[in-house]
């Protein structure tokens, strides 16, 4: 069985990439940190992987606005190397600061083409105006992608202070919904939506993540590189034989890259 190449793109700020690796290699992936720096030098290196993957962390720290330093470097100098890479029908996933990268330099929601670099949504303070640092659970949508089965519960922890997702404006936000660009969901443990915490943030419809029209392209905020192994769950001990739910968005995306 062949192991998909992932990159782990990293920077000043980045802090969950070796996590990210691990994640990665217990789905059976080959995963390597490079920075940002290297690939700016050399951005054909991209064409050596079948995933990108931006991690959490605090890239630069969020000195401007969480996400946009990384997104302006990917669309100033990396816009012709991840437009082959999507094109490509390749891989790409944005976990927390990830996820507000890939909005941010427009690689999500997409338009249906393989160019980044136009802001439809943005990620912004948490209603709570606080840091967030709790368990959620979360619905996938109603179609499966590359990275998740469809309509399924899942839990993860979030760890952020911008992650309130609101759209340029009603028509996008209607275009996230009717298109299927709403990857998952906020949602109590039975499925159900509901008010501040089982929305941490105050995500417009609850969205905690985005895909694009392919499938390919997915950032969501909570980290489920932090829930690969049944015993980081806090409750573990109350849940005898259950697995660990972000593990199934690193193996699903192992599957469908082996499949390309």
């Amino acid at each position: 069985m062949n192991q998909p190449s992932v990159m782990i793109l990293r920077t000043a700020g980045t802090n969950c990439d070796e996590e990210t690796v691990h994640a990665w290699e217990l789905a059976g992936a080959k995963a390597r940190r490079v920075h940002i720096r290297e690939l700016i030098d050399k951005p054909a290196l991209l064409r050596d992987f079948a995933i990108l993957t931006i991690p959490g962390g605090f890239s630069y720290g969020d000195d401007i606005s969480a996400g946009k330093i990384l997104a302006n470097q990917m669309i100033h100098h990396l816009a012709d190397a991840i437009g082959e890479f999507v094109a490509a029908g390749k891989l790409v996933l944005g976990i927390c600061n990830g996820f507000q990268v890939l909005v941010k330099a427009g690689l999500l929601p997409g338009n249906g083409q393989s160019v980044i670099g136009r802001q439809t949504v943005t990620l912004t303070n948490n209603d709570s105006a606080r840091f967030e640092d709790r368990w959620v659970h979360l619905r996938t949508g109603r179609r499966s992608t590359a990275f998740f089965p469809a309509d399924t519960i899942l839990a993860m922890p979030i760890a952020h202070g911008e992650g309130k997702l609101v759209a340029a404006d009603d028509d996008t936000l209607a275009r996230l919904i009717r298109d299927q660009h709403v990857a998952v969901t906020y949602c109590d443990a039975q499925g159900r939506p509901g008010p501040y915490p089982v929305n941490p943030n105050g995500s417009q419809a609850d969205i905690a993540g985005l895909t694009d029209v392919t499938g390919h392209i997915f950032g969501l905020m909570p980290h489920p590189e932090r829930h690969v192994h049944p015993t980081q769950h806090p409750e573990w001990t109350r849940r005898p034989g259950a697995t660990a739910d972000g593990r199934i968005v690193f193996e699903t995306a192992v599957k469908t890259a082996r499949q390309l």
